[in-house]
């Protein structure tokens, strides 16, 4: 696994790549005992050169391989992975509150265990559990605390509010 970090105008963000793809992002700095690589693993620059250009609003979708454990029950992903694809398909700039993810994975009544799967969301801005909001759009947990959620609720909603007016 290779380790890089950036800052970014939402604050410092770690981010590491296995063999298969972008497989963690940290908010912060890098994980205690834990070396930056060097520039020239091709799949960690293009992670750090995407978050970048989210970061100053130049970049809205993420294109690089990501690099999940996808665990199964009885031959279906588990309720994690269900949730982390469903927040792979909201809209950049867009919102989805707990119950309506909860009720896109085929558990209506698991608005909170949602809220547990996007805290154990491995790939946090990426997979952008930042856009899932409490009922009526109230801001509620998040692991990168609820001042950069609100960040990144505010660079994307700037962001299209300049592409369509800009």
């Amino acid at each position: 696994m290779w380790w890089a970090e950036l800052s970014t105008p939402v604050g410092d963000l770690a981010v590491a790549v296995d063999d298969a793809g972008v497989c963690a992002v940290r908010f912060g700095r890098l994980p205690e005992g834990v070396t930056a690589a060097g520039p020239g693993v091709e799949r960690l620059d293009d992670a750090v050169r995407q978050l970048a250009e989210y970061a100053c609003g130049q970049r809205s979708t993420f294109d690089c391989r990501l690099s999940i454990v996808q665990r199964s029950t009885a031959g279906r992903p588990t309720f994690d992975n269900r949730v982390w694809d469903a927040l792979l398909g909201i809209p950049y700039g867009e919102m989805r509150t707990y119950g309506e993810i909860a009720a896109q994975v085929g558990e209506p009544d698991a608005a909170r265990a949602v809220g547990v799967a996007c805290n154990r969301n491995p790939i946090p801005v990426i997979i952008p559990c930042h856009r899932v909001v409490g009922a009526g759009g109230k801001l509620v947990g998040f692991g990168g605390g609820l001042p950069r959620k609100v960040a990144l609720l505010e660079l994307e909603a700037r962001v299209r509010v300049e592409q369509a007016f800009g």
